[in-house]
């Protein structure tokens, strides 16, 4: 048996790695001493340089330090895609106080539950987020309010909200001269998962990660350079976009292009034809909804030089249709919370639609069977990582941490096949999987069979109970031309038998209007499966 284990190594020098005292923001800060003048946001409000956002950035370290929030105490971050974020997160960063960026489109119950276990000394919110944070405010026992501060960001006109202004307090702040003397494994921020099987979980990540992850990849795979304008339809809130717009741009002093709506087709395309970014990141299903769009820009509206894709696997059509329209490629690849970003991925000039390509240089995967005993090519396995931007631990919880954190090794959680050539193939979650007619079935490969139909938009595939047996149930999303049918989904599942194994087919085709996604663009298939 040929072992799995796949060293990425780097043709290039080494990585140097960051020094024993090192803190982020004063890393970046330096970096770009001699860029005050340029550009480093543009958000719908305007630009901002990066002499601005540096001013800014540790005026707001002042602030917190006037407020009396102390290093590594926590701060919840629930603010839209604007440059006020990046300003707080560095800030706090360089205040060594520990920013917890939250997801905006949560619920009050999800926001009193992170507060609590954050144990937040203060919360920035955008005006337009209130409602939801101040209802969650409010279901906070007394001395948890007291200890949480309220600070809001771009207030609506009218706002009641008797609560300091995000501006005021960083306008009437002398920039802090000194930022906090952190150790490059000092605590520098969280990030909560989805929560999508239970409670969120707080990832603890160091100041390291954060240059871990421009290093390894955005330089060595992107290539990303002071000349780009990048722009992320993933929010900054998510691991996947906080590295694409704020660590990678803001590590080589190229601009970053910022969006507070919801990432639609045609607010995507306003921003692509508008800035003309250079680097482009998105989702399968943006892209999916893209290509069909009436008004698809043409090749000469845009600028694009390279795209990504994390979240879900990219399907190979849809790749293969946005390069020939565009000329630009989209480097699928998967990352994590637990890994920060990206750690295996196509590479441009050599990216084979279909596969998540190689390891990133600087990582390492396995694939391994349930027994922990490595998987040979062609064979399905649990995927487990191991690089120099792992999180530490789960905030508070042990037993979660212990299952993922193995050692220098995280367990993922998602299925892979490495293909001889070496490139690997996602199989879906690994609890996604199903067993029918006694052989596993990967929802994934299914679904990727589906979508070449020229019928389908998008598909999710789940396991459903048949008299006692598990059987696959397709949801499909059709092209706006063409209308559900019996005859069309006899059509679909003939296309599926045509290509895969007999047991693979879905016995039954349900015709949705749309399917449920996380914020970061993930197919929720749970849902699917308590309709079912």
């Amino acid at each position: 048996m040929e072992a799995l284990l796949e060293t990425a190594a780097s043709q290039s020098a080494p990585v140097a790695p960051p020094p024993a005292l090192f803190n982020f923001a004063t890393h970046l800060f330096r970096l770009n001493e001699a860029r005050a003048n340029k550009i480093a946001y543009v958000d719908d409000a305007g630009t901002t340089t990066y002499g601005e956002l540096e001013d800014r950035a540790r005026r707001f370290a002042s602030a917190l330090r006037t407020l009396g929030v102390h290093p590594e105490e926590r701060v919840l971050l629930v603010m839209l895609d604007t440059v006020a974020l990046p300003v707080v997160f560095l800030g706090a960063l360089y205040a060594g106080v520990v920013p917890v960026i939250a997801n905006t489109l949560l619920t009050p119950a999800d926001y009193v539950y992170m507060l609590t276990h954050s144990h937040a000394r203060a919360v920035i919110v955008t005006g337009a987020l209130l409602p939801n944070v101040t209802h969650a405010l409010g279901q906070l026992n007394s001395a948890e309010q007291d200890g949480c501060q309220l600070i809001v960001s771009q207030p609506l006109d009218g706002d009641p909200v008797a609560a300091p202004r995000l501006d005021e307090l960083i306008d009437a702040a002398a920039p802090a001269v000194k930022g906090c003397a952190s150790g490059c494994d000092d605590i520098a921020f969280w990030l909560y998962s989805s929560g999508s099987t239970g409670k969120p979980k707080g990832t603890v990540h160091t100041h390291a990660n954060l240059y871990w992850t421009a290093e390894l990849y955005a330089k060595a795979v992107l290539g990303i350079a002071e000349s780009d304008v990048v722009f992320s339809a993933a929010k900054l809130f998510f691991a996947y976009g906080l590295g694409n717009a704020l660590t990678f741009p803001l590590s080589v002093g190229a601009t970053a292009v910022l969006m507070a709506e919801r990432p639609t087709a045609d607010a995507i395309f306003a921003r692509l034809v508008r800035h003309r970014p250079t680097v482009f990141y998105g989702v399968p299903t943006l892209y999916a909804s893209m290509l069909v769009s009436p008004n698809l820009p043409a090749r000469d509206a845009v600028a694009m030089r390279v795209c990504t894709s994390a979240g879900e696997a990219l399907p190979r059509e849809i790749g293969e249709r946005f390069t020939a329209h565009f000329g630009a490629e989209i480097l699928d690849g998967i990352g994590s919370t637990e890994m920060l970003h990206i750690f295996l991925s196509n590479r441009a000039g050599a990216v084979e639609y279909g596969t998540t390509g190689r390891p990133v240089p600087g990582y390492e995967v396995e694939l391994r069977d349930e027994a922990g005993r490595l998987v040979p090519d062609g064979e399905i396995g649990d995927l487990y990582i191991k690089g120099p931007s792992a999180a530490l631990m789960y905030w508070s919880n042990r037993e979660k941490t212990r299952a993922t954190f193995l050692g220098e090794w995280i367990r993922s959680g998602d299925k892979y096949c490495r293909l001889p050539n070496g490139c690997y193939v996602y199989a879906g979650r690994s609890d996604d999987m199903l067993k029918v007619s006694g052989q596993y079935v990967s929802p994934v490969e299914v679904e990727m069979v589906l979508v070449q139909h020229a019928a389908v938009l998008e598909a999710a595939v789940v396991g459903v109970d048949h008299g006692g047996l598990v059987k696959t149930r397709a949801f499909v999303v059709l092209k706006r031309e063409f209308a559900p049918s019996e005859i069309l989904a006899e059509e679909l599942k003939a296309f599926v038998k045509e290509r895969l194994a007999p047991h693979k087919y879905p016995r039954d085709i349900v015709f949705a209007d749309d399917l449920p996604k996380t914020a970061t663009g993930k197919i929720q298939r749970f849902k699917l499966r308590e309709q079912s």
